[in-house]
């Protein structure tokens, strides 16, 4: 099956070109079981991104544009009384999906945004005094404009702690951009992309990865990082919440390399992606600076 999730990112670095090392990190963070918040300015390809991860792995998805007059009940559903039957009836919202869009969620209120939570921690919500759960897997990539934009709300620490990475994918090399012009002829590039993996395939790789070896050294060195961390007065510590992510993160790049086992070369690689924005949420997505410090002031023995 990872041949498959391999033909996945191939397919996907068609259509999303020159951003092969992001992609590569965003399925790895869907095979972690974690969300995922893509940080960039309009236009880079977000979107297309999360619709093209659903399409190619058979997730429902569904999208919800984020705005300032937009209510947790949109988000979540909500009970409607029906006067024929003199019964209220529960109505599903868009959280009810495997794969939820949040799209530019920095423009909605904090009561919307705090709605989140209990979907991505705990795959349920609570409505009317009712918990339901919701499909799984569960994944939400939220994407979110640069916060000097106007009419933008900076997420609080504790939503931000929920999402296991934070990418940017940027501007695309002068190659990438003249093959996505040169090739434009009106229709989506997502119509090039196929389905690989269901949803049962996922879930058996997902299931793979708690299993992936970390020896007692290399559980060690990222506690040396997270440590490091904890003693530097001008970044947030990372938390133990922290920790677990980034080798539940290690654990899935590993496997991604076809491998059982973890290297440090598997932690450093997904270290900025997981931590910069614990470390420091003002911080942008796309110039990681405390994370790339911090692994070069911890050494590594391994």
């Amino acid at each position: 099956m990872l041949a498959e999730f391999q033909t996945i990112e191939h397919h996907l670095n068609r259509i999303i070109l020159g951003k092969e090392a992001q992609i590569k990190l965003a399925l790895c963070c869907l095979l972690a079981k974690g969300h995922l918040l893509l940080e960039d300015l309009p236009g880079m390809g977000k979107t297309t991104l999360a619709h093209a991860l659903a399409d190619s792995l058979s997730l429902s998805y569904r999208r919800v544009q984020f705005t300032s007059d937009l209510l947790p009940g949109d988000l979540l559903g909500m009970s409607i009384y029906d006067t024929r039957s003199h019964q209220f009836s529960f109505q599903p919202g868009p959280v009810f999906s495997h794969l939820l869009l949040a799209d530019e969620i920095n423009r909605a209120s904090p009561k919307t945004q705090s709605a989140l939570l209990e979907a991505m921690e705990e795959q349920q919500v609570s409505i009317d005094g009712k918990t339901r759960a919701l499909p799984s897997p569960f994944f939400v990539i939220a994407t979110q404009n640069p916060l000097d934009q106007s009419g933008t709300s900076a997420l609080p620490e504790s939503q931000l702690d929920r999402f296991l990475m934070r990418l940017s994918l940027g501007f695309p090399d002068r190659a990438a951009e003249f093959e996505l012009l040169d090739s434009d002829r009106g229709q989506s590039r997502l119509k090039l992309l196929q389905q690989q993996l269901s949803i049962e395939q996922l879930m058996a790789l997902q299931a793979k990865v708690p299993h992936i070896h970390a020896s007692e050294a290399l559980i060690n060195y990222l506690l040396d990082l997270v440590a490091h961390s904890r003693q530097h007065p001008d970044m947030l510590p990372l938390s133990p919440r922290a920790a677990k992510a980034l080798l539940q993160a290690a654990k899935a790049w590993a496997l991604l390399q076809e491998r059982d086992y973890v290297t440090a070369d598997d932690v450093q690689a997904v270290f900025p992606s997981v931590t910069e924005h614990r470390l420091d949420p003002k911080s942008r997505a796309a110039q990681p600076r405390w994370s790339l410090l911090l692994l070069r002031e911890t050494p590594c023995a391994l």
